[in-house]
């Protein structure tokens, strides 16, 4: 993960649930400029397979918030990225990039539509920790017409697992008949919640907006029902590799566009056709040429896990692409990792060697998810 290491400086951010972490044994590291937890007791391995058996519970509350208003937000937000922001009802959620002029992805984020307010339109925008402060200074830059809220004092909570609906649905209800990429507000004891049937760990789950002097006493709630067991960054990563999501900084960044990062599928006929968004010319001859190169999937031989930026070679050792995330898969017992490789190599079943500290290890391009989505749709 990006930005990750031991804490040494007095000037990192702490999220509300700081002072539980501390109190339920967790390892403290930096990321993004926050003091998180790695893992606690149960290690990242105890912690990854619980939430793929039962339910994690993560704290996300570094990731960025804000809520977007105006009387045509829809289509302000549609400028910026490639997503299909108009079609969204008061209810519906979107992942989608913000993109520079030549089609590189800025961040990736999510887009929630909630109910107009006074005849304006609201959506809710949840931006990765390290890149949220350049995000909404772009947002705020590029849309002056419209009013973008940071919700500072807001905690985001993350529950994921095959037992998330059974386990909130004891809270809330009406959450149970969510499906996924659905969005709710809710009241419980006088504090607002915005609820999405959503998550980056593969599996069914919930992420949970909440009011930050609210959030220690429904985590330790939901930490007392005996499915859930806290999840730090470790598991977190492990999860979304096995599931063959993209993090930002590794798999995508600034030189990298959606087509190359395997991404397209986020990116719907009507805005292929029309564009309308930053790099709207480079995508589309991406999309109907094809890409210089693509994001694959990688099954490694042996134990030795590829460190992210290991070269990627053909047998013969022309170098063709590198490793942007790689790391053990606790579910399948064995290390897995995704790269960007030349075009014309990408082909499931083709072999490679990686070169991980002068070590070389061989690898075959797979199908993702390393690990079956089990979202609920």
């Amino acid at each position: 993960m990006s930005d990750l290491s031991n804490c040494s400086s007095s000037n990192l951010g702490h999220t509300p649930l700081y002072d539980l972490h501390r109190a339920l044994g967790a390892r403290m590291i930096c990321f993004a400029g926050y003091e998180m937890p790695l893992h606690y007791h149960a290690g990242i391995v105890g912690e990854h397979l619980q939430t793929r058996r039962q339910a994690g519970l993560f704290d996300a509350s570094n990731m960025g918030q804000a809520i977007l208003r105006g009387v045509e937000a829809a289509r302000g937000l549609e400028s910026l990225v490639p997503g299909d922001i108009l079609s969204l009802k008061p209810g519906q959620m979107r992942y989608t990039q913000l993109l520079d002029e030549e089609g590189h992805i800025l961040d990736d984020l999510t887009v929630s539509r909630l109910p107009d307010e006074d005849h304006r339109e609201r959506f809710l925008l949840i931006a990765n920790a390290a890149t949220k402060d350049a995000d909404f200074a772009h947002l705020a830059a590029a849309l002056p017409d419209l009013e973008l809220t940071r919700l500072e004092s807001s905690a985001l909570l993350s529950l994921q697992g095959p037992a998330a609906a059974r386990v909130l649905g004891r809270k809330f209800p009406q959450i149970e008949a969510m499906t996924f990429l659905s969005v709710r507000e809710c009241e419980r004891n006088g504090a607002r919640f915005i609820i999405s049937r959503s998550g980056y760990t593969g599996e069914d789950g919930f992420e949970i907006s909440l009011p930050g002097e609210n959030v220690r006493r429904f985590a330790e709630e939901l930490l007392a029902e005996p499915e859930v067991q806290p999840a730090g960054l470790g598991a977190r990563d492990t999860l979304r590799l096995e599931a063959g999501l993209c993090l930002y900084g590794h798999d995508i960044d600034q030189t990298t566009n959606p087509v190359e990062a395997g991404l397209a599928w986020s990116i719907s006929r009507r805005r292929r056709i029309h564009g309308g968004f930053p790099g709207a010319s480079q995508i589309w001859h991406a999309l109907a040429d094809g890409p210089d190169r693509r994001r694959v999937g990688l099954l490694l031989d042996g134990k030795a896990a590829a460190r992210d930026g290991a070269a990627i070679s053909t047998s013969d050792g022309f170098l063709i692409g590198h490793v942007t995330s790689g790391g053990y898969a606790p579910s399948l017992g064995r290390p897995i990792g995704m790269g960007l490789v030349a075009a014309p190599y990408a082909r499931i079943g083709n072999e490679f060697h990686l070169d991980s500290g002068g070590r070389k290890i061989a690898a075959i391009v797979t199908a993702m998810p390393f690990v079956p989505h089990q979202y609920h749709r």
